[in-house]
């Protein structure tokens, strides 16, 4: 059984004993343990159920690369499924579930799988529930989606608060063993700024289990004096329990932080999600144990060797009193002989190599009186819910067993292998060792910067290298060459420490036992522990024909449980080598994708939930449209004022007030919500022609353009006015929902194609208050303010200048979306609310009155000005909507130039923009479809075209619309017909998409 023994336990505090409950019992541990320690210090053997064949699992490894022991944490708006008890810190109260299995986990109903399991290969899901089609959706489809899922979907909002945090670095390091002190401690020295992120609570890695001495210092106080010493330099910051989760281009890294899983009567965030961006990258990631490939390798009790080891020295914890070792190196010699000088018993260390002489582990073991079997290996392991013993065979043969040995525990190794996981996700490439029987990663072909140069480089075991002394070099001289990179040169006396020696035997390949181990055998030989994947299931499949490695990988599902294959990758790939006899260098590796470990979900989100998870937008005026009856619209994430509505009048009525007053007298529009980008420097004209489908560089400063942009596809994306403030500087207006987009595409385009044009761009939209005066009255409204000459003369149609009105400093632009004398006019955002008020003032016997969105929306659609979003739906092209005027035949390209020209955006079918007259007057159906004569071949009636863009217009008294119609232009005049979903048909006739003063007259006074 497994149990708490006298000795061991570096880790704990045994002065504090804390609670805990596993499916209701109330268990004991001490502070220190982690939940996978304390289950097994109370004998919990069996911690979870298998997803495919609910097969018994108990507790394989002691870090994140375990597959085995996931549970639910917590109750309440703290409960959380799937996580791993081997990476939980207990704590008093903590409260823990095993999940996958039902009634119970002791007695669960899907175990009847186990029995199903010659019916239910690789790969049955593919071939099964495609027949008979019915079946998917009434058998098939509710069967699979009760049987999904490992834990429980949380019920109740999450409880507790996350963070994220900035930080900017010359070198990080990831990992805090003795490979990513010792370099930290060299980059150190050199006066770079060091951060050190270390996934556990402690620092060390393995050092401290596997024992030995640096310079003559035993190696756990080695590690002592390193952290002290760096925890004494203020250009190093060391952070515990921060995982490096994933590595992205331009030396970004996120980092993933447990603030409060330890302890969460602590007040402050749980997690807190690091963004690091740093000169250069260090993984001292450190390697993983691999298992051995034997039938009943998956029977709760046989564990990692090394994790037996760590168990036993970090926790006090045995987990078996007899013991069989099973390996084909020597490093799962240090645990037969901790756990004998623990007084434990090791029954036998089963070795697959046959060596011509002992090496001084082997020595040692035997020393101890420790049975030591070269060239066998396990035949079987006997157990169903924990181990009772194991069938020794030859590794030569077909596992004919030779002797049994009772036990309850195995401790099995397969070799190591680097985390090459942070190495590889920005492109790192790997290298087969032949010797280590492993991918390490290739010094010659890292993750390459903007530069052209690498920008991560791996430091100690997790670039191959095992052995003490080997490490702490590999990593002084790692960083060394990190920081002269960098800029920074170390002290002459800044040295690597030295490491006693301990030679050891060289591992011998083994990916099966045995060797030839026969079908029966290989059908209870387990690769992915969780997802239920069997040596004969990759065989399977690479006789299927799925020879490649990404599609064996998605057939069996091998590595895409929540552990990503950390354990069952390598045995993976050489099973699949062995089926094609083939190299595993051939066969390759799966992709590496972020994170590394799971991060939850709060932690992404951090500070973006609930009432700021996307925060409404406020202009400056936003107050005193509330205090003035406004009815709000959300634009984007901006509130805007619809209407105004005053008591008794309905909204309708009074958008057709505020139109009528606004072609008649004054109307006041607060456009702050436009977006505003400044764009300058001296390739500035050079990049808007790129972007805009006009010409902006021959714009003249003082003027302003009206300018359409489109997406690379040719799509029309946003459109605005654009003002030329001097030969280097330009400001382009956006639509109120393509502000950040628009920016994004602007920066997005200077930083990955036109990377050499000296250019910058700014967004600026909040940081001024922009008010549309629009009428017959509006300059005689600016006028009375005082301050500046507004008159046609000075200050012409689509022309701007900057001057004051009433005293406040402000930029007039001579622009309309009306078809009315209008003037926009910005002013500093904490002069808004001001200036307004001073308009109001001025404009009272003029008969102002502020209108909302619905009043512009009529306005515009009057004069035929199309909307981003509602004339366009991105699949919409400038010539479509009769825009040619707006796009330069004297330039050589713009974005989206060439995917014009392509033969589906020159067909004369597509739908063009005409303005629709309802014969009766009444107001289209906003979206309603025009049908036209036939059908198509699903029987529907053949649509013609669509209404974009339906208004009752009170300056015309009649409905009127806008819509893209098949040969529109050229059927003016027509009347078609537009069903609506009301079961009424609406007549339209087809006119111009102008209804109101065509020559523009009223908006050039």
């Amino acid at each position: 059984m497994s149990t708490r023994i006298a000795t061991g336990g570096r880790l704990l505090n045994k002065s504090n004993a804390v609670s805990f409950s596993f499916n209701g019992k109330q268990l004991r541990g001490f502070e220190g343990d982690t939940l996978a320690s304390a289950l097994l210090a109370n004998d919990q053997m069996l911690v979870g159920r298998s997803f495919k064949y609910h097969r018994p699992r108990g507790i394989v490894a002691a870090g994140p690369e375990e597959p085995n022991a996931l549970v639910n944490l917590g109750q309440g708006d703290r409960f959380e499924p799937n996580q791993r008890a081997t990476t939980t810190d207990l704590f008093d109260g903590l409260k823990a579930e095993s999940q996958n299995h039902w009634p119970s986990l002791e007695f669960d109903v899907g175990a009847i799988n186990k029995h199903l399991s010659r019916f239910l290969p690789a790969g049955f899901y593919y071939k099964m529930f495609i027949h008979p089609r019915p079946f998917w959706k009434h058998v098939y489809e509710p069967i699979i989606r009760h049987s999904a899922g490992l834990g429980k979907a949380p019920k109740e909002t999450d409880g507790d608060t996350y963070e994220h945090f900035h930080a900017f670095c010359d070198v990080l390091i990831i990992g805090g063993g003795v490979a990513g002190l010792e370099a930290a401690r060299t980059a150190a020295l050199s006066g770079a700024k060091v951060i050190v992120l270390e996934q556990t609570a402690h620092w060390g890695g393995r050092a401290p289990v596997d024992g030995g001495t640096v310079d003559g210092t035993p190696v756990a106080d080695f590690i002592d004096a390193l952290v002290a010493e760096l925890s004494g330099m203020e250009n190093v910051t060391l952070r515990t329990r921060v995982m490096g989760a994933g590595v992205y281009d331009h030396g970004y890294v996120l980092g993933y932080e447990r603030l409060t899983d330890h302890a969460p009567e602590i007040a402050g965030p749980r997690h807190r999600l690091w963004r690091i961006r740093a000169g250069h990258i260090v993984t001292a990631t450190g390697a993983i144990e691999r298992p051995l490939s034997f039938a009943g390798n998956d029977i709760p009790g046989v564990m990692l060797a090394a994790s037996v080891r760590d168990y036993l020295v970090n926790y006090g914890v045995s987990v078996g009193d007899r013991t069989v070792v099973v390996t084909n190196n020597d490093d799962a010699y240090r645990t037969a002989i901790a756990l004998t000088e623990a007084g434990l018993t090791v029954p036998a260390i089963l070795d697959a190599r046959v060596l011509p002489q002992d090496s001084a582990l082997m020595t040692h073991a035997k020393d101890l009186g420790i049975r030591v079997m070269m060239g066998h290996a396990v035949a079987r392991v006997t157990g169903g819910k924990r181990v009772t013993g194991v069938e020794v065979c030859s590794q030569a043969g077909e596992g004919a067993v030779l002797e049994t040995f009772p036990c309850d525990a195995v401790a099995m190794s397969g070799g190591w292998s680097p985390v090459v996981h942070l190495w590889s996700h920005c492109g790192g490439k790997l290298t087969w060792d032949t010797a280590g029987a492993m991918f390490r990663p290739d010094v010659n072909n890292p993750p390459l910067g903007a530069d052209g140069h690498g920008f991560v480089t791996a430091a100690g075991a997790a670039g191959g290298f095992f052995a003490l002394d080997d490490i702490l070099h590999d990593a002084h001289a790692a960083a060394d060459g990190v920081v002269t990179t960098l800029g920074f040169k170390l002290p002459a006396d800044a040295v690597s420490p030295n490491a006693d020696r301990q030679e050891e035997a060289p591992l011998a390949p083994v990916w099966m036992m045995p060797q030839g181990a026969n079908v029966k055998l290989r059908e209870k030989t387990w690769l992915d522990y969780q997802n239920d994947v069997k040596v004969s299931d990759v065989r399977l499949a690479a006789q299927e024909g799925f020879v490649s490695v990404e599609h064996a990988k998605r057939y069996t599902t091998l590595g895409m449980a929540t552990d990503q294959g950390k354990l069952s990758n390598i045995n993976g790939l050489a099973t699949l080598a062995g089926a094609m006899d083939a190299d595993i260098p051939a066969v390759g590796t799966t992709t590496f994708r972020p994170p590394y470990h799971p991060i939850s979900m709060g932690a992404i989100a951090g500070e973006a939930r609930g009432d700021v998870f996307q925060p409404i937008r406020r202009t400056p005026l936003h107050d005193w449209h509330d205090a003035n009856g406004a009815e709000w619209e959300p634009v984007g994430q901006w509130r805007r004022p619809y209407a105004y509505p005053r008591i008794g009048e309905t909204t309708h009525d009074a958008v057709m007030r505020e139109v009528t007053n606004t072609r008649s007298k004054l109307g006041m529009l607060d456009a702050s919500t436009l977006g505003k980008i400044i764009v300058k420097g001296p390739d500035a004209g050079r990049f808007l022609d790129m972007l805009y489908t006009n010409m902006m560089s021959t714009l003249k400063p003082g003027k302003c353009r009206y300018g359409l942009m489109c997406s690379e596809n040719g799509f029309l994306i946003d459109d605005g006015v654009v003002a030329r403030i001097d030969d280097d500087t330009f400001l382009c207006h956006t639509t109120t929902g393509g502000a950040e987009s628009i920016h994004q595409h602007m920066e997005e385009w200077l930083q990955t194609e036109w990377w050499d044009f000296n250019v910058y761009v700014a967004n600026v939209t909040e940081q001024y208050a922009q008010i549309a005066v629009v009428g017959p009255n509006a300059r005689k409204c600016l006028e009375k303010l005082g301050g500046m000459d507004v008159s046609k003369d000075a200050l012409a149609f689509m022309e701007w200048a900057d001057g004051t009105l009433a005293g406040f400093k402000c930029r007039v632009y001579r622009i309309s979306f009306s078809g009315e004398l209008s003037y926009e006019i910005a002013v500093d955002a904490g002069q808004g609310q001001a200036f307004w008020d001073a308009l109001m003032v001025a404009g009272n016997d003029l008969g102002v009155m502020p209108y909302g969105t619905e009043c512009l929306h009529i306005l515009r659609a009057e004069k035929g000005f199309i909307m981003i979003g509602d004339e366009t739906d991105g699949t919409v092209i400038p010539q479509d909507l009769g825009l040619n005027w707006a796009i330069s035949k004297k330039k050589d390209d713009y974005l989206g130039k060439r995917a014009q020209q392509r033969s589906h955006m020159v067909d004369p079918t597509r739908w063009k923009l005409v303005g629709l007259e309802t014969t009766d007057g009444s107001t289209l159906p906003d979206g309603a479809y025009a049908v036209g004569e036939g059908e198509n071949e699903n029987g529907q009636r053949n649509m013609i075209g669509r209404v974009t863009s339906t208004y009752h217009s009170p300056t015309l008294g009649k409905g009127i619309a806008m819509g893209l119609v098949l040969n529109g232009p050229e059927r003016m005049g027509e009347v078609i017909d537009f069903p609506g979903t009301d079961g009424k048909t609406y007549q339209a006739k087809i006119v111009d998409p102008v209804f109101y003063d065509k020559e523009g007259a009223k908006q050039n006074v």
